[in-house]
């Protein structure tokens, strides 16, 4: 007797926008049901005749039940306005499909979409003032819509193109990863971890400038005022000599 799983089954509601996500976590959820093959590749029916054996009658009964277990499935992810695109498929294949071509798009417009995404691949850079985490986020998302779109796009050219478009202050840092190890066997986390770990240096270091610079300005002021203080008591002493002097010799020459 086969167990019951103790997990409740959690259906993906498919949206408007989450189409690659819900893409994702459905094909892990149909695979979980042992229904993934026949959503993807379908099954063939036999012609009805006498000449069909009885282990190819079996082996169809199964198709079935494995497939409207699959359309069940699917119909459980979707809204009203969704189920009304699918209601008149009678297989996950063709379910499937239809939804796949409706939350895409048709062929030309996947292309368009594509071209896009390939500029904006192209185009990005790292912004001042960015972090690695935040950047890199960036290009890894762009990577993905070009995965959806059906563009392959090999690991070895995400880091390419990570390494090339970094600000001025990672140079050194991407000459020194060079040097270490082959960067064309790396894989994006490894660069990833490598730059955020230099970059933990870069702002410590910048930190630790800044604070001698205060340090040395707030001495620099100190300075300068212990400076000032003195060079004013010395003047108010001068000054009442001066005059002391002055009237006295005064004094002097009026009694004569």
């Amino acid at each position: 007797m086969a167990e019951k799983s103790t997990f409740p089954i959690q259906f993906p509601h498919l949206t408007k926008t989450n189409y690659k996500n819900w893409y994702i976590r459905m094909k892990a959820l149909l695979g979980s049901q042992d229904a993934w093959d026949i959503v993807e590749k379908g099954y063939e029916i036999p012609v009805e005749d006498s000449r069909v054996s009885l282990a190819e009658k079996e082996v169809l009964r199964k198709n079935r039940k494995s497939d409207q277990k699959a359309l069940t499935l699917i119909h459980q992810c979707l809204d009203e306005s969704m189920f009304d695109q699918i209601a008149d498929a009678t297989t996950a294949k063709e379910a499937w499909e239809i939804l796949q071509k409706e939350m895409q798009g048709v062929e030309p417009v996947k292309k368009v979409r594509l071209q896009t995404q390939r500029g904006d691949f192209e185009a990005i850079k790292m912004k001042e003032g960015e972090s690695v985490s935040d950047y890199t986020a960036r290009v890894k998302s762009i990577a993905s819509k070009l995965k959806q779109y059906g563009e392959k796009i090999e690991e070895t050219k995400v880091v390419e193109k990570i390494l090339r478009s970094l600000l001025p202050k990672f140079d050194y840092v991407v000459v020194a990863m060079d040097e270490a190890k082959d960067v064309s066997k790396m894989t994006v986390d490894e660069v990833i971890g490598s730059l955020q770990a230099r970059e933990e240096r870069l702002n410590k270091r910048n930190e630790e400038s800044s604070e001698q610079v205060l340090a040395t300005k707030a001495t620099t002021e100190e300075k300068e005022g212990a400076r000032g203080g003195g060079q004013y008591r010395g003047r108010g002493r001068g000054n009442n000599r001066g005059r002391g002097r002055g009237r006295a010799r005064g004094a002097y020459q009026s009694r004569d």
